[in-house]
C-alpha cells in the first residue's frame, strides 16, 4: 500500500523536497536525503499528517523508530495517535539491559537493539522509517518487537527503492509508504 498510489496531491511536494545525493555514504549508492524535506515546513507537516490519517484509528500502542531518522518521523506520529515511542539504537546507545538483532545492510552489517520492557507482550506496533532499501533494517525491527511479543501491525517508510525488493523480504509484512525512488 502506497500513498504514491493514491494519488494524494501533498505527495508530489513531499517527493520534491527530498534530494538524491550520488555516490554517498559510498560509491554506487544513491542517498535519498530527507534533510531537505525537513527544511519545508508544509512538506514536513503533510509527511506526518498522511501517517497519522492512516494510523489513528489502528488502536497502535507502540511506535518504533528506527535511528536514526525513524526518531524524526516515529515521535509526532506517536504523539498524534496516543501511542508510546519505543527507539530502536545502534549498539552501545541505550543505558540498561537491552535485547538485540544484527542485519543486513545494502553496504555492511548493523546491529538494532531496544530496553527490555519498552514493549509488553500484545502490544500494536508500528515501525517507522525513513526509507526502505533492502529491508534488512525492518526485518531486524520486527524481529525485535516480536521477540518480546508484540504484533507489528505495519512498517511506515517515507521513501521506497523498489529496485532493492526490499518489500519482498518482510515476508507479507503490510509495508506503507509516501514515494518511490527509482
Amino acid at each position: 500500500m502506497s500513498a504514491y498510489r493514491d494519488k494524494d496531491p501533498r505527495i508530489h511536494g513531499i517527493q520534491t523536497t527530498i534530494r538524491v545525493v550520488p555516490n554517498f555514504p559510498k560509491q554506487g549508492i544513491m542517498f535519498q536525503d530527507i534533510t531537505t524535506l525537513l527544511l519545508d515546513p508544509k512538506a514536513f507537516k503533510d509527511t506526518i499528517d498522511l501517517f497519522v490519517e492512516r494510523y489513528k484509528d489502528k488502536n497502535i500502542s507502540v511506535v518504533a523508530g528506527i535511528e536514526a531518522r525513524g526518531f524524526i518521523f516515529g515521535p509526532p506520529i506517536a504523539l498524534a495517535i496516543g501511542a508510546k515511542f519505543v527507539p530502536l539504537r545502534k549498539p552501545r546507545k541505550l543505558p540498561g539491559e537491552v535485547i538485540s538483532e544484527q542485519y543486513e545492510l545494502e553496504y555492511g552489517r548493523d546491529c538494532l537493539q531496544m530496553h527490555v520492557g519498552a514493549v509488553e507482550p500484545g502490544e500494536r506496533a508500528l515501525v517507522v522509517d525513513d526509507l526502505i532499501a533492502t529491508g534488512g533494517t525492518l526485518c531486524a525491527a520486527m524481529k525485535l518487537l516480536e521477540q518480546v511479543g508484540a504484533e507489528v501491525v505495519e512498517c511506515a517508510c517515507v521513501i521506497e527503492v523498489p529496485d532493492l525488493k526490499g518489500r519482498e523480504r518482510l515476508n507479507g509484512k503490510p509495508l506503507y509508504v509516501l514515494v518511490e525512488s527509482h
